[in-house]
């Protein structure tokens, strides 16, 4: 296996997500907040270089313990994917799942999509696309939590820098960011 150039591929994912993704206006956020500045990163994640670049920093930041990723839909929905078709491609293999905004309402009534596939306590790493005050993504380390795996690591295309490192942090957790805002507006 040929190591990656990570600092090149963050470059390019930088550039990507400023031709595809960054958006200048008023805009509401998930948030609440109201922002000036707006990152549509399913732009990116659903493009296939974008998919490719992210898929690559992400499972070389991944640490050697984890099993699984997943997340919040529908932000992580298309990361998700395209890390675990790109495990299974460079011979490390980790199995996916989805957290629900609120439990499937038949079938299994299930929090988690594709939990199946991965062992009661093993470790998993938590993926989404954008971040600016970290509720959603608290919210779906907390159900992940619940259905007993081991949150060892949060990973984020961008964060936006308005609290969500601070609100992962009170959860144990450390957020790690492949882009910040400052990347994407210096």
């Amino acid at each position: 296996m040929t190591p990656i150039d990570s600092a090149a591929l963050r470059q390019r994912l930088i550039e990507l997500l400023k031709m595809r993704s960054v958006r200048h206006g008023q805009f509401v956020l998930a948030s609440g907040k109201s922002s000036d500045f707006y990152v549509d990163a399913r732009m990116t994640t659903l493009h296939a270089e974008g998919a490719a670049t992210i898929a690559a920093l992400v499972l070389d930041r991944l640490q050697p313990q984890v099993v699984g990723v997943g997340g919040p839909v529908t932000g992580a929905d298309p990361i998700i994917g395209a890390v675990v078709a790109a495990s299974w491609a460079r011979g490390r293999p980790v199995d996916g799942f989805m957290v629900r905004k609120e439990p499937k309402g038949h079938g299994l009534k299930q929090w988690l999509e594709g939990r199946g596939n991965i062992p009661n306590g093993a470790a998993v790493c938590v993926i989404e696309d954008t971040v600016t005050t970290g509720g959603s993504l608290l919210r779906a380390v907390e159900r992940i939590r619940e259905t007993g795996l081991e949150v060892v690591q949060v990973i984020t295309v961008v964060d936006r820098q308005e609290g969500a490192a601070e609100c992962i942090q009170a959860a144990g957790l450390t957020l790690d960011a492949l882009v910040t805002r400052a990347d994407l507006t210096g």
